[in-house]
């Protein structure tokens, strides 16, 4: 007897009851579902009697790197629906598709993200035709509201889904990757007839997967096929994990072809007049939550438009968009800035109206699944307890560590390893925020919710242990092609979290990401990062690291090349800046472990400090470089008042302290901002106001006290620096005065009063 498929669409309520009402009809031999082969010897961990939705989470690890994938279920999936009612008839129960890890999913995280269904020609003509948004109203305009109603609904919605289907695949491009799938589920099938004798099969896969299958399942072998292997040297599993709502709403990223599941539950457990009647309760509930004014006139309002756009929409009940619609209609009177979400594809953008992103919402729902008991987790999971447990830290509440005991040390890298790996309810409030950070007292706070336990579980993916876990998260993160920037924060994240990442090849990683950088602040962050790793943190254990000074001697050299190379104009780049400061400092604390000379830094700061298109602040910094380094060199600066705060800038953070000393720099500065007039030092300011903020405030005491003493007056130093007013807005206010007087004495009102007197007497 040939094999019986139905298509679906994934998390459809109204395939879900087709395949329920298949399955009692047939009472068939076998039941064979796309989902994933490997999980077949496991089916029992599924029907344990979880709260739904899960998902079979699967991983794959292996050199190149970690690929991840989830397979969800919900009550109304088809999937499970074939699953739980195929059992419950005495079927054989398989799952037929290829693994998760398999090379035919590797470019998606997500086995029923059928995306493309969005995007064929046919769904474009058809929502065209019946004048709809877009596929998903397309659907519950052809499926859902009609499932379920009226004698002959099952085989009216299978010839239904079998025309769309059928013309959906017609203009679809298949891929290899799907070929394959589709070959390997039609093995399957073949095997299963064979085994079936004149007792039927049903077949429940993507309805973009059964016009190809029914002819790929006609001929070919019978054997069972095999079920794959992870490749040689590769470390897999799979897991069942508690999933969510929100996880399985396509308004918020998921590429399921389904969105606002929190309807489509109702929709499965209570018929389409129950879901319309429920959304526009939970819309007024959520709203009377957030103080919004929703009126019982305003619910009799949208009911009654909800009826009326069915009617006109020809729905024998109100659809999904008809209750929306109706809502938007009687609750929104503000003008919309954007697209209503469910009339356009894809996530909701940010800055919607506060009540249509309530009405989103309540479609989501907040149904979160729950792992029964006896589910088996990943060992992670019980290492993660025992640590806790071992280290006082499994409650909730705030925790204060000091970094110089032994036990909170310990205390502070599990906690790291956990933040590493995502795990949310782990959160650091203060601690070190670099190599070179003298803090020794971190604050953090723990809670665990219930997305603690789905985020192990998931990272068990990464490892058995939670060193080995936060050491593989970490590698994932430095991953060949992520930038400099990131690369510095996972060095320090590294000896935080106390786990050897350096020796596992994560330093000549950095290394040769540095080497091949282009953008000069990124590059001076590493630079910094590292060389306070490397100088402080025997707290860390970093202190000294000969691959973290392998990275030092690459961070400056490369700083040396992207600094000779910058021309152009613009105004202080504090990175820019901030990276010539970490290569002097390098010079000055880690020359041994250095290639480059002080010769050869002087040279580039000189250079820096006198070629044509460097830019100002840039010409600045090359001049302090000088200064520290010990080969001060005549004070070049811009003719341009604008630019003077820019060139003191780069001065002044590489040469702070050099200035200070120097009383006749300080001379010849007030010299030059003396020498501007009232308009040129108003351009000027805030520049330098940027400038002297590389000064703390009683080195800012030093200089002001000096200002007095050349001009000199006699009063305390901090009343120049601590004006009634904002100094920009004083020398703006000035100006504005400056004008208005020019313009009364050109207009010649500057004795009006006078006159303006005399006419009044």
């Amino acid at each position: 007897m040939p094999a019986v498929f139905i298509g679906v669409r994934h998390h459809s309520p109204a395939c879900a009851r087709l395949v329920r009402e298949r399955i009692r009809e047939l009472a068939p031999a076998h039941v064979l579902i796309e989902g994933p082969v490997d999980m077949n010897d496991r089916l029992g961990e599924l029907l344990l009697g979880h709260e739904l939705p899960v998902a079979v989470f699967s991983y794959l690890r292996t050199d190149a790197g970690t690929r991840l994938s989830w397979s969800p279920f919900c009550e109304y999936s088809p999937e499970w629906v074939a699953l739980t009612e195929g059992t419950a008839a005495g079927a054989q129960v398989r799952f037929i598709d290829l693994p998760a890890w398999h090379r035919a999913f590797a470019d998606r995280d997500n086995r029923y993200s059928d995306g493309e269904m969005r995007y064929s020609e046919v769904t474009a003509r058809l929502c065209q035709e019946f004048a709809v948004d877009n596929n998903d109203t397309l659907w519950d305009h052809m499926v859902e509201i009609r499932a379920g109603r009226g004698p002959g609904w099952a085989d009216e919605l299978a010839e239904r889904l079998e025309t769309y289907f059928d013309l959906l695949r017609g203009e679809t491009d298949s891929s290899a990757a799907d070929a394959e799938r589709e070959a390997y589920m039609a093995a399957w099938v073949r095997a299963a007839v064979a085994d079936a004798g004149d007792r039927p099969v049903l077949v429940v896969t993507g309805g973009l997967h059964r016009p190809a299958l029914i002819p790929l399942a006609a001929t070919g072998g019978t054997a069972w096929p095999e079920v794959p292997r992870p490749p040689a040297g590769a470390v897999g599993d799979s897991y069942l994990v508690p999933y969510s709502n929100q996880r399985l709403d396509a308004f918020r990223g998921y590429q399921s072809g389904m969105p606002s599941p929190g309807y489509y539950e109702r929709l499965w457990a209570d018929g389409p007049e129950q879901a319309a009647q429920g959304l526009m309760e939970s819309v007024a509930l959520r709203l009377r939550k957030r103080k919004q004014r929703v009126s019982t006139a305003d619910l009799i309002a949208a009911r009654t438009q909800a009826g009326g756009l069915a009617a006109l929409r020809g729905h024998a009940v109100p659809a999904r968009t008809d209750v929306l619609d109706a809502l938007v209609s009687a609750l929104v009177s503000d003008a919309l800035e954007q697209r209503l979400p469910w009339t356009s594809d894809g996530v909701m953008a940010p800055g919607a109206h506060p009540a249509v992103v309530e009405m989103v919402n309540a479609l989501t729902g907040e149904t979160k699944g729950k792992l029964h008991a006896d589910t088996p987790l990943p060992p992670l999971l019980s290492a993660v307890d025992t640590e806790l447990a071992e280290l006082g830290l499994d409650g909730d509440g705030r925790v204060r560590l000091d970094l110089t005991d032994e036990r909170d040390l310990r205390r502070s890298r599990v906690l790291h390893r956990l933040r590493v790996l995502g795990i949310p309810g782990v959160d650091r409030h203060s601690g070190p925020s670099g190599g070179a950070d003298p803090t020794a007292v971190e604050e953090w706070s723990l809670r665990r919710s219930d997305l603690w336990l789905a985020a192990l579980i998931e990272a068990a993916a990464h490892g058995a242990t939670l060193p080995g876990a936060a050491t593989v998260a970490l590698e994932r993160r430095a991953a060949p092609g992520a930038g400099v920037g990131v690369l510095a924060g996972v060095l320090f994240d590294a000896a935080l979290c106390g786990v050897d990442v350096l020796a596992s090849g994560l330093g000549d990683r950095v290394a040769e990401g540095v080497a091949t950088a282009s953008d000069l602040g990124a590059v001076g962050e590493v630079l910094g990062t590292v060389l306070g790793l490397w100088r402080h943190d025997r707290l860390l254990g970093s202190a000294g690291s000969p691959l973290l000074a392998e990275v030092l001697d690459a961070a400056a050299t490369r700083v040396m090349w992207l600094a000779e190379g910058t021309l152009g104009s613009g105004p202080a780049d504090l990175p820019r800046l901030a990276a010539i400061a970490a290569l002097r400092d390098a010079l000055r604390h880690a020359q041994d472990v250095l290639s480059v000379h002080t010769g050869d830094v002087l040279g580039l700061g000189q250079r820096i400090a006198t070629r044509p298109g460097v830019p100002v602040d840039l010409a600045g910094a090359g001049m302090g470089l000088s200064w520290a380094l010990g080969s001060p060199g005549e004070l070049r600066l811009p003719a341009d008042p604008k630019r003077t705060g820019d060139y003191l800038a780069g001065l002044f953070a590489l040469a702070r302290e050099e200035v200070i000393a120097d009383d006749e720099v300080l001379s010849a500065l007030d010299a030059h901002v003396d020498g501007l007039t009232e308009h040129e030092f108003l351009v000027a300011l805030p520049a330098l106001r940027l400038a002297f903020e590389f000064f703390p405030p009683l080195e800012r005491e030093a200089i002001a006290r000096g200002l007095l003493v050349r001009r000199g007056l006699r009063g305390p130093a901090t009343a120049l620096l601590r004006g009634p007013a904002d100094p920009l807005l004083a020398a703006e206010a000035a100006e504005l005065e400056a004008r208005v007087a020019d313009l009364l004495a050109r207009e010649g009102l500057l004795g009006a009063p006078t006159t303006v007197e005399a006419q009044d007497d």
